[in-house]
């Protein structure tokens, strides 16, 4: 049979050459009946056209990717929990899985491929290609740097290196108290040596060990002293605070009494405000205020809280949650209540696997258990970005996208998650909120030295006898620091120089070292304090090296969402490490970085290399 068209017959033959416009060259016949094409011919491009275009998902890979997070429809934010869940099954992410995952989750596979390309801790691999069977990161973070870190990367993979086992560096992995760190698959090793690190490869022992429940910790009694004590500093799964021990000790009383009281909340209010608490997380915002603005809008409110402390030298966040998870989880539902949030959404960092056990298991002993209306609760996990610790990043992490961050206006107490108003908290302003409440704002705020009010937990590393946490009053000086609460310098140093807020917080010689350690007092010698994070150098190391390495852990950070960082911090590497700096060079960077670069990584990585120009210059000239 043949489809035939004749010059009484126009419109018909529109209609057929707009299905088949591969008929390009088809003029109106002036005499008899003309063949465009058999049946067969037409069935043959029927089946053509209606075969999906890219990669189609196979039915094993189909099967294995429900039988891990069964059948569809998924939410879409949940793209990089299903990630993780792939990842962690198959210690890689399959190209044939993304495509599967694709299509259970009706998404574009482009979309699924960049958000897990995006991320360090998913190893994509295509066709037949495996993963080691074992990864074994090793911090290359300063404080690692200067306790050895170096030596672990040359030497082990020579001694482990092959097709099971590999071995990388990692930007900071939130320990830099028990340096150097190394990480084998899951399971960290405090103060890592190459014994310690090939035992537990030939051991298998790739879990992070459990942590028990049957201690009491109570936070506010470290007042003005170490909080973990020297025996439990190198250890990396210390006993915790579980539910059942901290209602016992009077815990939840306080987010029970607001259940259906309106008058209390305000009180409470009013007390955040008195504290002076400002968030912990290195912005500093007054949190009572926050508290205020976010009630204001309109509802649902959700709560976004930032565990991902991915600046380098800060560890206080994981020391208290590993040690004391339900003090934070209550003052997380006190400002819930406070602030009308109607779910709470915690982003923790991926290489926290220990605090991830602890949370998902005393969040399932509170749900069991409720002492009082709770909100939704949903736990999310990082997947190895620093970028995410900025809060619009978090978020679009928490949405299932790759974590770039937004433009700002609107701010996030406006429009934040899934567009609603959205409170957001680093965890360590939430973990003092019931001790505030109870104890009163003056218990906070008659802290501090130098003109300055409150407590702040530095995280200290690098060159001291004692590293770790110190809950120590606002605006002490560093050397009262390394003096009263780090047992002094470690022997053989003395003190150089200083980084008094992580990789982001400038580096001070030790001239400077009783200047006020607080927000506002630090800026106006080129630095701030953000997160508490103290790293201390001696006269053994040199503040170059130092700025070297936090330039290449920007590099290695940066979202590559704009130019200015994305390049800067890559050219700013790479001119750092001549022998005599192109000062002129490095500021024409330095300025561009800071005017033109949208979060405040691209707008802090240039103050290390300010630092060393001003306080340092005699290293680079």
């Amino acid at each position: 049979m043949a489809l035939s068209a004749c010059a009484g017959c126009g419109q018909r033959y529109i209609r057929w050459n707009q299905c088949m416009p591969e008929v390009k060259s088809y003029a109106l016949p002036t005499g008899g009946p003309v063949t465009l094409g058999t049946l067969d011919d037409m069935r043959q491009r029927i089946r053509q056209k209606s075969k999906l275009k890219g990669r189609q998902a196979d039915d094993q890979s189909v099967a294995e990717v429900r039988a891990l997070l069964g059948l569809p429809p998924h939410r879409r934010d949940l793209l990089i929990e299903h990630l993780h869940r792939l990842n962690d099954a198959h210690r890689c992410l399959h190209d044939r899985h993304l495509v599967a995952l694709a299509k259970d989750m009706n998404i574009p596979m482009a979309e699924v491929f960049e958000v897990a390309t995006f991320y360090h801790h998913f190893d994509v691999v295509r066709g037949d290609a495996q993963a080691p069977v074992i990864t074994v990161r090793v911090c290359d973070g300063l404080s690692c740097e200067l306790a050895g870190a170096k030596e672990l990367l040359q030497r082990l993979p020579a001694l482990l290196g092959n097709q099971d086992v590999r071995v990388i560096p990692a930007p900071c992995l939130g320990r830099c108290e028990q340096a150097p760190v190394a990480v084998v698959h899951q399971n960290p090793v405090p103060v890592a040596t190459i014994d310690a690190v090939l035992a537990l490869v030939q051991s298998g022992g790739t879990r992070h060990p459990d942590a028990g429940d049957g201690t009491v910790f109570d936070a506010a009694a470290c007042a003005q002293s170490s909080v973990p004590s020297l025996s439990e500093a190198v250890q990396a799964a210390p006993a915790y605070t579980g539910y059942q021990a901290y209602r016992a000790a009077g815990g939840y009383q306080l987010a029970a009494s607001l259940a259906s009281d309106d008058a209390a909340v305000e009180r409470v209010i009013q007390a955040m405000e008195a504290s002076g608490l400002r968030g912990l997380g290195g912005a500093g915002f007054p949190a009572g205020r926050k508290w205020r603005i976010v009630r204001s809008q309109t509802a649902p409110k959700l709560m976004a809280v930032n565990i991902d402390e991915g600046e380098p030298g800060t560890f206080k966040d994981r020391t208290y949650l590993e040690r004391d998870p339900h003090r934070f989880l209550e003052g997380m539902l006190v400002a819930a209540r406070a602030v009308g949030i109607d779910a709470c959404y915690i982003y923790l960092r991926d290489e926290y696997h220990g605090c991830r056990a602890i949370l998902e298991r005393e969040i399932a002993r509170l749900q069991a258990d409720p002492p009082c209306p709770l909100p939704r609760i949903e736990l999310r996990r990082g997947a190895g970005a620093y970028i995410c610790g900025e809060e619009s990043a978090m978020i679009e992490s928490i949405e299932g996208k790759r974590g770039e961050p937004r433009m700002r206006p609107p701010y996030i107490a406006e429009v934040g998650l899934f567009g609603r108003p959205t409170l957001e908290h680093n965890f360590e302003t939430l973990y003092w909120v019931r001790d505030i409440v109870q104890k009163g704002p003056d218990w906070f705020s008659g802290f501090g030295r130098n003109g300055r009010k409150g407590l702040r937990s530095f995280s200290v590393s690098g060159r001291v006898s004692r590293p770790g946490v110190k809950l120590a009053p606002a605006g002490i000086t560093l050397q009262e620091l390394i003096d009263e609460y780090c047992g002094g310098m470690a022997p053989g140093h003395t003190l150089y120089a200083y980084l008094p807020g992580g990789a982001s917080g400038g580096i001070l010689p030790a001239s400077l070292a009783n200047v006020p350690l607080d927000f506002d007092t630090i800026q106006p010698h080129g630095g701030f304090i953000g997160s508490a994070a103290v790293i201390v150098l001696s006269q053994h190391d040199r503040a170059r090296d130092a700025a070297l390495n936090m330039m290449r852990f920007f590099a290695h950070e940066s979202c590559g969402q704009c130019t200015p960082c994305r390049v800067g911090t890559a050219k700013a590497v790479a001119l750092m490490q001549a022998d005599v700096w192109d000062n002129t060079t490095l500021e024409d960077l330095n300025t561009v970085m800071v005017d033109a670069s949208i979060c405040g990584l691209g707008q802090a990585a240039p103050n290390p290399v300010r630092s060393v120009q001003k306080y340092f210059a005699h290293e680079v000239a």
